[in-house]
């Protein structure tokens, strides 16, 4: 099963540049980087050279209930506190403007007119020199299209889609030297998640792509309706980083015995434990630009408090608004490069 995974792997289309004049400005970064990119991520936190971060311009209207993907929308949109376009393009851009400070090339995706193209993570990742096309919800293929002016530049046989049938999303991918880690959910309720977004058949197909690593996947938590009892992505109950630390809730796992594995793997003295409200919070979900700096959110006080205590530079930015679609700073970068 697993050979019929590699040997349907297909590829991004590559005949064609974006031409219109709304692509001109990032046409003329495809002409400047119109050269096979090397494309090298091990892990988490090696320094960071270039990453597409994604756009919250021209976001689209409040959504409904019916089309929202995660309860914490669903929450805000009943609430009347879904977030406001012009908020969320402040934030995006306080990012962006601490990965330029550290001479980080950021890409952006094309703006797609009333879509929604914030979370870049989900829709493709990197891992080693392979970047792979996330088999996302249907509705989403379009942000696939917004950042062809960057994945165009990398060699075709780099450029990979998984079989129909393997569902993953890049929240759920961690590259992690030796290991890849994988949060996933194999319940024969799978298709009753919106909520559920990676299955076994792509834990099974990455596997079978990167066969010099160790495969460790995670049964996720997930509710279609209490964002504090669903971890959307492995990246909103779990994260590793600097060399050997990790930022971790309990309760995102559905198996105690991997949570454990992940705690012994780090060790207790290097773990950050969050609490139920943390993780609803988005603790988990920093970004690394190095092994010594990470961006978290400004109102992360415990956490930012233990990462200097740690030794980290904290970059702390606004991004409360962002959070409200059940997503933070991994969820809305994408890195193509790390040394």
């Amino acid at each position: 099963m697993l050979e019929k995974h590699t040997d349907h792997l297909k590829k991004f289309k590559t005949d064609r540049l974006v031409t219109s004049p709304k692509k001109l400005h990032n046409n003329l970064w495809s002409f400047f980087y119109a050269f096979p990119m090397k494309l090298n991520i091990q892990n988490e936190t090696s320094r960071l050279r270039a990453v597409i971060l994604g756009t919250a311009e021209s976001n689209g209207p409040t959504p409904t209930v019916e089309q929202a993907y995660d309860p914490k929308s669903i929450e805000h949109i009943k609430a009347g506190t879904y977030p406001k376009e012009e908020d969320m393009m402040k934030e995006m851009e306080a990012v962006a403007e601490v990965l330029e400070k550290y001479d980080v090339t950021v890409y952006r995706p094309e703006v797609i007119e009333n879509y929604n193209q914030i979370f870049a993570r989900d829709i493709s990742f990197v891992i080693e020199d392979k970047i792979i096309i996330a088999n996302i919800l249907p509705d989403r293929k379009r942000e696939v299209e917004a950042t062809e002016h960057v994945w165009i530049n990398v060699p075709k046989e780099k450029r990979i889609i998984l079989p129909d049938e393997c569902h993953v999303e890049g929240g759920d991918v961690m590259p992690w030297n030796d290991y890849i880690f994988i949060g996933t959910y194999s319940g024969e309720d799978y298709p009753d998640y919106i909520t559920a977004r990676t299955n076994t058949a792509a834990v099974e197909a990455i596997q079978e792509l990167f066969p010099n690593k160790t495969v460790k996947s995670f049964e996720l938590r997930k509710s279609n309706t209490d964002p504090k009892e669903n971890a959307l992505h492995l990246d909103c109950c779990f994260q590793p980083i600097g060399k050997d630390k990790a930022i971790i809730h309990k309760n995102g796992f559905l198996l105690e015995s991997e949570y454990e594995w992940l705690v012994d793997y780090f060790g207790k003295e290097n773990v950050f434990e969050i609490t139920k409200d943390e993780m609803y919070q988005m603790f988990s979900n920093v970004f690394s630009i190095s092994e010594d700096v990470i961006i978290s959110e400004r109102t992360f006080t415990r956490l930012n408090n233990w990462l200097r205590e740690q030794g980290f530079t904290v970059e702390e930015v606004p991004y409360t608004e962002i959070a409200k679609q059940e997503g933070l700073l991994r969820c809305s970068t994408m890195p193509l490069i790390r040394d």
